[in-house]
């Protein structure tokens, strides 16, 4: 997916300029155009506080097309959806489905090491929940880190900052579900 470019249409077609949409999310206005020029690829918590202010979910702004006829029950990997914007040495977050159709946004998880969801908190509404898979994962939760292994997991109010981080020189791969969807 061309990120931004995608931005670039939605923005506009909200009627917004860069420097209001900047305003907004808190960025300048230079990071916008980089963005919407595919010069610099935004952090998740970054593209996250930009959604949040045209405002457009995760989920919608990357969704995949479901068969409105018939209900898709089962996935194969290839068919999860990408939703973070990073590239392949950072965050991989895969969608299970289109999040905009049901109440539940399964994700599968990769951070690479020393990848991070960004120097922003992650705020939105809703709770959140993961087992780590493999590798290790620090958690920042209103001010609480702990490293997670394999096994480990998390549950807290999405309302509370966050943020995910590989300290590890390993890959580390969580699942992970939150309610409503908001990615």
């Amino acid at each position: 997916m061309n990120i931004g470019q995608r931005l670039r249409t939605i923005r506009e077609e909200r009627g917004l300029s860069q420097r209001e949409l900047a305003n907004l999310a808190g960025l300048t206005n230079g990071t916008i155009s980089l963005i919407e020029k595919n010069k610099t690829s935004p952090s998740v918590a970054s593209l996250k506080s930009l959604l949040d202010a045209i405002p457009i979910s995760m989920a919608e702004f990357f969704a995949t097309l479901e068969d409105q006829q018939t209900p898709k029950v089962f996935y194969r990997k290839h068919e999860f959806t990408e939703v973070s914007p990073s590239s392949e040495e950072q965050v991989s977050l895969r969608q299970l489905g289109n999040a905009e159709k049901h109440t539940l946004q399964v994700l599968y998880e990769t951070y690479q090491p020393g990848a991070d969801t960004g120097p922003e908190w992650i705020v939105h509404d809703g709770e959140e929940a993961g087992i780590v898979i493999s590798g290790e994962v620090e958690v920042t939760v209103d001010g609480t880190v702990e490293v997670l292994a394999p096994g480990d997991g998390y549950l807290f109010d999405s309302r509370l900052p966050h943020r995910f981080r590989n300290i590890s020189g390993t890959v580390c791969v969580v699942f992970s579900a939150c309610t409503p969807p908001s990615f």
